[in-house]
């Protein structure tokens, strides 16, 4: 997962002004990114927000690296990380809803299928994580390394099926990218991945910053394999997650032009922007049903819309949009969309999004069989 949050006097900032996110994407630096990346105080890129919600792609980023020059070898893990988005698309494109089902294999040694309280309340005892959590809820972001150290804890510690907490971290991500997300979840916990992750106290110490000990995860990690439930992570609680959408006028479509439709996933002010179309923000309350996310993730969606001019928004389903366009005919034509999984029932036109390698589509078992593809494609650019 690719994160963009910098920090400032231990505060995350979240620009939302197209001007300032290109600014950011020119300012990445692979090499320091590759050495520290690991850190909870390395020198991340900030992108993820930006990247999961369309506002720029992958191919974006990728181009403007590449455009410095930086030897080919000091960029690999820079651009492995972009590579990784991608993967998880494809693998999305070619499972469907079989994403959400454990994708390579059960996980095991399950207990329940619910959230871990100790982590929903910051109290696992873990100082790093408990911390982080409760910047998480203010803020939207977990560094990448956090985000798997949580997801052992709830999965391969508190013994938890990996969708339930996976939803959780979904609904609280301002980058939530529900195939970086879901994969990244099953492959902690074994169920898409050869063996399952685990993180001990030494690990999270090390990359936090932290000097904690005498914890549930202060042992060698071969021990973990075969340590019993902590009994600060034996209280569970089910899920209640809601998305409060907010209130929208019927937007004023001339249905002699285009309509495009933005959503969640596709907000790119640069999408077709000198075309004489309706542009629509179009937000499902049957998608955020079945996906929801916080009142925070949806504020920020809303800002990032800004940078569309003459866009308006639409709460409402498409079947909705659909039946201003009463000729079929004319709605294939003029409805208009980015191909992504999320919105895959979508009728009308759908452009392709801007993949890094849209050559290499289909699904890999791995991300290093995927990977290789990928280096021969670099090379052929460079």
């Amino acid at each position: 997962m690719i994160e963009l949050f910098p920090r400032n006097e231990n505060k995350i900032s979240f620009p939302k002004d197209y001007s300032a996110i290109i600014e950011r994407v020119n300012s990445v630096d692979p090499l320091r990114y590759g050495n520290t990346r690991n850190f909870i105080d390395g020198a991340v890129t900030y992108l993820s927000p930006y990247i999961s919600r369309g506002v720029v792609s992958v191919k974006q980023v990728q181009e403007s690296v590449l455009s410095k020059g930086y030897p080919r070898g000091t960029m690999d893990k820079f651009l492995q990380e972009l590579a990784w988005r991608e993967y998880f698309q494809r693998v999305w494109q070619a499972k469907g809803d079989l994403l959400f089902q454990d994708l390579k294999q059960p996980q095991t040694d399950v207990l329940h299928h619910q959230m871990v309280q100790a982590l929903v309340e910051a109290t696992t005892g873990i100082d790093a994580i408990d911390k982080s959590i409760r910047e998480f809820y203010n803020t939207g972001y977990l560094h990448n390394h956090v985000r798997m150290y949580v997801a052992s804890i709830a999965c391969n510690m508190g013994k938890a099926h990996w969708l339930a907490p996976a939803q959780w971290m979904y609904y609280n991500l301002l980058d939530g990218d529900l195939a970086s997300n879901t994969c990244s979840w099953q492959w902690v916990a074994g169920a898409f991945s050869s063996k399952k992750y685990y993180c001990n106290q030494e690990n999270i110490n090390r990359f936090t910053n932290g000097h904690q000990h005498d914890t549930f995860l202060d042992l060698p990690v071969e021990d973990l394999y075969k340590a019993t439930l902590p009994d600060t992570l034996k209280s569970t609680r089910p899920l209640s997650l809601k998305t409060l959408l907010p209130d929208s006028k019927t937007p004023s479509v001339d249905t002699t032009k285009p309509t495009l439709i933005y959503n969640s996933y596709n907000l790119d002010p640069l999408w077709r922007k000198d075309e004489k179309v309706n542009r629509i923000l179009l937000l499902e309350p049957s998608h955020f049903q079945k996906f929801p996310v916080s009142e925070k993730v949806i504020k920020f969606i809303l800002n990032l819309s800004k940078n569309i001019p003459n866009i308006q928004l639409m709460i409402g389903e498409v079947s909705e949009l659909e039946q201003l366009y009463v000729a079929s005919e004319v709605r294939t034509k003029w409805l208009i969309s980015k191909e992504h999984p999320a919105f895959s029932y979508y009728t009308g036109q759908r452009d392709a999004r801007d993949w890094l390698y849209p050559e290499i589509s289909g699904y890999y078992n791995s991300f290093f069989s995927y990977w290789k593809k990928c280096e021969k494609m670099i090379k052929q650019s460079l």
